[in-house]
């Protein structure tokens, strides 16, 4: 199928998969479901929620992953698959990756829109809210693709492989480490494109039918490069104090909410820490966020690490949550949300239930079960719709 050709038959699904619906008695009888009814009030993470004008119909999400599976930048049907078979099985909003690979799907030309609208109509038919993560490496720029990870003594990928080591760019000329591309430190007028560059990719985002987009500032990829003392040794208006080195995302933010229509989320993800002593912290982290959303950010996506090879993670079940909490604790009325080894449906439900964070996403958990939002209805006792197609297949 093309992609812009018609389904062969209406795959519309009413009520939407993940919808809590009230089982029948045959459903009862035959041990589907425990009950004849749902919770009252249903568990907040299977509450819809509502950002401007997009509908998202529970509270668990699918975090942006880089499936490094394109072929300049343009999607196949590898994509078409994985990110359709996440839409199908109620996830409350599914994120395309960003791209920082050669390898890494695409926004920056018009020829990406058609493929990209492909699996953004598929996910609209079962009523699952879709955006796009716009990203730019920088420093982290032209390097090998996950799978090639320990193939090789260096990360860097070269211009016979669809590198760019000569286009590698930062806000100052220093390197993340010696498997690294020592990248130029950027110009005024690089800035000013590199921003325009942003705003270009969220107007195709919209005409390819996204209904979010989500900025890239995490990870250690060039908006968090930025905005971290550790990276940015620059002396004119983009580096030095707290309110120039956040200039660069502020800006960008600003004039990407500008290039989206008005009834259209805009997403900021943030690093919550650097995890490095002297680094970017979760006090930085609120004050930023306070800023963004009197930019017209909608949602802050907190996450943590990625910019500096001397960072200390201690990963355990919801590590990442303490940063959000204490984001949400300093700014309650801005949407935040939180990541990092959340894989059952009560441990999800207990960090919005809390308060600490409005929204939860799952990245690896969804690749190992991409049923994850049946489960997680499942772990909290309520009776959801599942799309069509697998009705027949519960246990």
């Amino acid at each position: 199928m093309s992609a812009t050709s018609t389904p062969l038959f209406d795959l519309v699904q009413n009520p939407a998969p993940a919808t809590p619906v009230v089982p029948t008695a045959t459903d009862v009888r035959y041990g589907v479901a425990t009950s004849d009814k749902n919770p009252n009030p249903l568990p907040l993470l299977l509450q819809p929620l509502k950002i401007r004008e997009v509908a998202f119909k529970n509270r668990l999400w699918v975090s942006p992953m880089c499936m490094y599976s394109a072929k300049d930048g343009f999607t196949n049907d590898f994509h078409l698959m994985s990110y359709g078979q996440l839409a199908i099985r109620g996830a409350g909003a599914v994120v395309v990756e960003g791209r920082v690979t050669a390898d890494c799907l695409g926004i920056w030309k018009d020829d990406h829109i058609p493929g990209l609208r492909r699996f953004v109509d598929f996910s609209h038919n079962f009523n699952t809210a879709i955006g796009i993560q716009l990203a730019h490496s920088g420093r982290k720029g032209s390097c090998i693709p996950l799978r090639m990870y320990g193939t090789r003594p260096t990360l860097k990928l070269d211009e016979s492989e669809g590198g760019w080591p000569e286009n590698v760019y930062g806000p100052s000329a220093t390197a993340y480490d010696d498997k690294h591309w020592t990248p130029k430190e950027m110009t005024l007028e690089q800035i000013e494109d590199v921003q325009q560059a942003f705003v270009d990719a969220a107007v195709r985002a919209n005409k390819a039918g996204f209904d979010f987009v989500e900025l890239h500032g995490a990870n250690g990829y060039l908006l968090n490069q930025f905005y971290s003392r550790l990276t940015n040794l620059r002396t004119d208006k983009y580096g030095g104090s707290f309110e120039n080195r956040i200039r660069f995302l502020v800006e960008t933010t600003r004039k990407v909410r500008k290039a989206l229509p008005a009834e259209k989320p805009l997403f900021v993800r943030v690093s919550g820490s650097d995890c490095v002593e002297g680094g970017w912290d979760v006090e930085d982290t609120a004050k930023l966020a306070e800023i963004l959303r009197d930019e017209g950010a909608d949602f802050i996506d907190v996450m943590s690490a990625g910019n500096d090879p001397r960072q200390k993670i201690a990963h355990a079940p919801s590590y990442q949550v303490p940063l959000t909490a204490a984001v949400k604790a300093a700014v309650p009325d801005v949407l935040v949300g939180t990541v990092g080894c959340i894989d059952n449906g009560k441990q999800a439900n207990g960090i919005l239930e809390e308060g600490k964070a409005d929204i939860v996403s799952a990245g690896r958990k969804f690749l190992r079960d991409p049923s994850f939002v049946y489960q997680a209805a499942k772990d909290l006792g309520v009776f959801v719709k599942w799309n069509d197609q697998y009705e027949r297949s519960r246990e």
